[in-house]
């Protein structure tokens, strides 16, 4: 095994570094893993260019990176659902402790889980990692490390619809055409997807979203809202806002039907201004995602099957050594998923 650990490391607001840091060692329920691919998010990103998300803040050398998946190179000696050679993908977040939320199964609410990535945990864009060995799920010899790491953002994906209550036949329109939105597509049969970027709806289009919708920044909430009820011939029952952006969940609000749902996904601002009447006058409900929970075997058997192809989002791919160049092409909004090769035998999806 080699001797160097090769890291994303962000320093403080604006400073990323690519650093050799020490090869950690396993405890007993842990693994370490030999990290294949890393998708880079837009936390990653917004941590980068900020320095902080809401209340997490950079304090201290961060490692980034939360997309993985790799191969156990070592396990802890109490660990038994694992050996060595098994490929694997890596849920970022684990519980320290067995709390109220961990017992009712909704551990990603917890305030002390460990996350991959949040200040101040480390996260996963390295040579070698160790994990929980109860949070690496082995993948299928049919499903590529690529898939694997894309199971973090169809996760938060398939959250969001548990969370809106999707049934088959339910119209969705989704705000926002990234990643996550990417792999939301994939879920439904027909809905709306409104973006600003051309391209990304082209994307869209390709995994199945039926109606892209171009978005001009001088449009109004109302008029948006009234061009999707025009595209449809009704307002869809559920609205998954992906964007943050204030003027966008004013459209999700406007845009729902009385008795819909909302869904935010997207982290904006603080504070933020919506038509809070309108929605309750309605009986618009809105609920909020934090992550997910439980929800890599479902994506894995999704993925296995086939009826889930995420592989079209991944748009570019750079070894490790390039990761700066990785960052700032993502921070320019080139392409929808940005992958980085961390194992330098193997660079294929």
């Amino acid at each position: 095994m080699e001797k160097e650990n090769l890291s994303v490391v962000l320093h403080s607001q604006g400073d990323l570094r690519l650093e050799q840091r020490p090869i950690p060692e396993p405890g007993p329920n842990e693994v370490l893993l030999q990290m294949h691919s890393v998708g880079i998010c837009g936390s990653d990103v917004h941590f980068w260019q900020n320095g902080r998300i809401g209340d997490y803040v950079v304090k201290k050398p961060m490692v980034l990176g939360h997309e993985a998946s790799g191969r156990v190179v070592k396990v802890g000696s109490a660990v038994k659902n694992l050996k060595e050679g098994d490929r694997v993908a890596v849920e970022p977040g684990v519980p320290r402790e067995i709390d109220e939320f961990f017992k009712s199964g909704k551990y990603n609410l917890s305030p002390t889980i460990f996350f991959c990535a949040t200040p101040p945990d480390d996260g996963n864009l390295c040579r070698f990692y160790k994990h929980s060995a109860n949070f690496c799920y082995k993948l299928p010899d049919n499903v590529t490390y690529e898939e694997g790491a894309l199971i973090e953002p169809l996760s938060v994906a398939i959250h969001a619809c548990r969370r809106a209550g999707v049934t088959l036949g339910s119209s969705v329109l989704i705000c926002g055409a990234g990643s996550i939105v990417g792999t939301a597509t994939v879920l439904f049969f027909v809905f709306p997807v409104s973006d600003l970027s051309a391209d990304r709806l082209v994307m869209a289009k390709e995994l199945g979203a039926e109606f892209p919708l171009t978005v001009k920044r001088e449009d109004g909430p109302e008029e948006l809202a009234k061009r999707v009820e025009g595209l449809l011939g009704a307002q869809p029952h559920i609205t998954i806002e992906c964007t943050g952006v204030e003027s966008s969940v004013q459209t999700a609000i406007y845009a729902t039907r009385p008795g819909g749902v909302v869904v935010l996904v997207g982290l904006g601002a603080a504070m933020t201004t919506v038509p809070l009447l309108n929605a309750a006058l309605r009986e618009v409900d809105i609920r909020g995602v934090f992550r997910y929970c439980n929800t890599w075997p479902i994506a894995i058997a999704m993925l296995a099957s086939k009826k889930v192809n995420v592989a079209p989002l991944v748009t570019h791919r750079f070894p490790l050594e390039q990761a700066v160049q990785a960052f700032e092409t993502t921070r320019q909004g080139q392409g929808v998923k940005i992958m980085l090769k961390c194992d330098k035998t193997d660079q294929n999806p």
